[in-house]
């Protein structure tokens, strides 16, 4: 195995093919930057899909993974309204960025997506009283008193 070595000649390159120039005011290049080399990404939920346990992403792919796994997530909502006799109403994914304090290069730091299902449930006797009870609450509460 080969191990590139850094322009000043002593430091290897712990991501290499990266710029090796050390932007004004990091500690170092993004080919030297050991926060980069060591970022893990972990996903909190309690749903099974990918990065239930903690992996590396270069930074230069965080964006199409991070994607790709936060859809894991919708295609999951989709799978539930399915089983449920349910519709998706709404599938939204935010996609979060940061910026390296060592070496300046950004990234996508993570995602979250929020997801609504509406189920159709009239077969349940709950859901059934509940809209009795609603229709005689709203019953009468928009008079037109001009008429």
């Amino acid at each position: 195995m080969t191990m590139a070595i850094g322009a000043a000649g002593n430091k290897p390159l712990l991501n290499y093919g990266e710029s090796q120039t050390k932007a004004p005011g990091r500690k170092s290049s993004p080919a030297e930057c050991e926060t980069c080399k060591n970022r893990k990404y972990q996903d909190g939920s309690d749903e099974m899909v990918s990065f239930k346990s903690a992996a590396h992403i270069s930074p230069e792919s965080s964006a199409s993974r991070v994607r790709a796994h936060e859809q894991e997530h919708v295609a999951n909502a989709y799978s539930k309204a399915a089983q449920g006799n349910g519709k998706v109403i709404s599938a939204n994914v935010t996609l979060r960025t940061a910026i390296c304090p060592e070496c300046g290069r950004s990234y996508v730091s993570g995602g979250e997506t929020r997801t609504q299902i509406k189920y159709y449930n009239e077969d349940n006797p709950y859901q059934q009283d509940l809209k009795a009870t609603d229709g005689l609450a709203y019953k009468g509460m928009n008079i037109d008193a001009a008429c």
